[in-house]
């Protein structure tokens, strides 16, 4: 039988009963699903030509799908950096779909003045100032994209041309430098026109460090003979979590010229904790930083915010000069700021989970997080045949197998972390440090508790 929209629409309620029970039936038991599924997926099927209606697309979806979907969600998913979501930023995502506001523009909608209070919020969060304005985007490679396009932006303003007229060919050879640089970060360049190339990579700190060599930084800044460049900065790197000393970074604009580009992707929320926010002392002092909020922040994919100091030049590279649109005069509308015209109300789940837990429950999680972190470092250091890669700074533990006297094989390694995830009780991302194959484990969600690193750690110890 053919089901029309009118059809559903005068069955929504149902509808959205329908799929608020999947929902909370699934989430209720996310912390024993697997955490990954690795069976095959079904195989694709012809497009449906009649309509079978809202319900029984749910329940389609219910049978042949959903049992596919990973826990990554739930408290033991500790690859990448991947956060869950409140249950406060849960409802926000569903009213963000039901009202499906364009937050490009402010005419005839609050919507965008309410994205403007969550990033103030924010802001404030991450201890970063009124020079700083910012604007949400889909995740942390596109915050550091907009980021290095200012920074691109700015180094025309430097030399005379303007980039976003005469396109990136008018710098020149651009010179980008970075101690550990996000993956992200070669892809922004070359999606900019830079060049992955162009990124230089200067030394970091003895004594199994990540963290930029400040000295060696001026070194190289010294050796430009005065042009321009960018720097970018790490607060909290993948694999151990390492802060560059950005304090120390912001005082060589004393002596050189560069736009420093911080990426806090999830060591920004470090400022939270008044034990750790001295590792992100000097983020005020960037030009602009990239904050990931699908991670630490808890809210649904996708989500991330950029700051900026030059919000002048972030609409020389992004507005959008259309007269039905408009001219980006006084408060720019965010279709002027970011890659983006048309635009998901992304601020709205952010929005639910800072109201609903305010800056200490926040905080809470963090703190959480890292004394799991700790606790599982010390566990995995104590196991016959694993070995710490480096001390657990924050929230990733990275570990590897204790082979002597040469060091594992990528293969070995990789054979682990398939096993572990065969368990279903634990998902972990390979990883190199040092030139060490190794595995990393990232703690950023709200609900992995005492009771999950019993259970990672009891997985970890039964297939080694």
């Amino acid at each position: 039988m053919h089901r029309t929209l009118a059809d559903d629409l005068s069955r929504l309620p149902e509808l959205l009963s329908s799929a608020r029970d999947l929902a909370v039936q699934e989430l209720a038991g996310l912390a024993d699903r697997p955490v990954v599924q690795l069976d095959k997926a079904p195989v694709p099927e012809a497009l449906p030509g009649a309509g079978a209606g809202g319900e029984a697309a749910l329940a389609r979806f219910a049978e042949r799908w959903a049992p596919g979907f990973s826990g990554s969600a739930g408290p033991r998913y500790l690859g990448f950096v991947t956060g869950g979501a409140t249950p406060a930023s849960v409802a926000g995502d569903w009213l963000t779909g039901a009202y499906d506001q364009n937050g490009s523009g402010a005419a005839g909608s609050w919507a965008t003045a309410l994205e403007r209070e969550t990033v103030g919020w924010l802001r404030e969060l991450f201890g970063l100032g009124e020079a700083h304005s910012g604007a949400f985007v889909t995740g942390a490679t596109t915050s550091n994209t907009v980021g290095l396009a200012i920074a691109r932006e700015w180094l025309g303003e430097r030399l005379g041309v303007s980039v976003s007229r005469d396109g990136a060919a008018a710098l020149g050879p651009v010179d980008v430098l970075s101690g550990s640089p996000h993956s992200s970060i070669g892809k922004a360049l070359s999606v900019l026109g830079i060049g992955r190339d162009r990124l230089r990579s200067v030394p970091v700190l003895a004594g199994n460090r990540e963290a930029v060599d400040v000295a060696a930084l001026d070194r190289a800044l010294s050796e430009l003979d005065g042009r321009p460049a960018i720097v970018v900065a790490n607060a909290g790197t993948v694999n151990t979590v390492d802060f560059d000393d950005l304090r120390a970074i912001a005082a060589l604009k004393e002596r050189h010229d560069f736009w420093l580009h911080v990426d806090a992707a999830f060591g920004g929320f470090a400022a939270l904790s008044p034990s750790h926010a001295a590792l992100v002392d000097g983020l005020d002092a960037a030009d602009s930083v990239c904050v990931d909020l699908h991670k630490w922040l808890n809210v649904p994919y996708d989500a991330a915010v950029q700051f900026t100091r030059r919000r002048d030049l972030q609409v020389a590279v992004f507005h959008n000069a259309s007269p039905y649109l408009g001219l980006p005069v006084g408060e720019p509308d965010f279709v002027h700021l970011t890659p983006e015209n048309s635009r998901r109300l992304r601020a709205l789940p952010a929005w639910f989970s800072l109201v609903a837990y305010g800056r200490q429950g926040h905080r809470e999680i963090v703190e959480r997080n890292v004394a799991l972190a700790r606790d599982l470092g010390e566990r995995v250091a104590a196991l016959d045949g694993l070995r710490l890669l480096a001390p657990v700074r924050l929230n990733v533990v990275c570990f590897t197998l204790a082979e002597e006297p040469t060091p594992p094989t990528r293969e070995r390694v990789a054979a682990l972390a398939h096993a572990l995830a065969e368990t279903g009780e634990v998902f972990v991302t390979p990883t190199v440090y040092d030139g060490t194959p190794g595995l990393r484990a990232a703690f950023s969600n709200w609900r992995t508790s005492a009771e999950d690193v019993d259970r990672i750690i009891g997985a970890v110890a039964r297939v080694l």
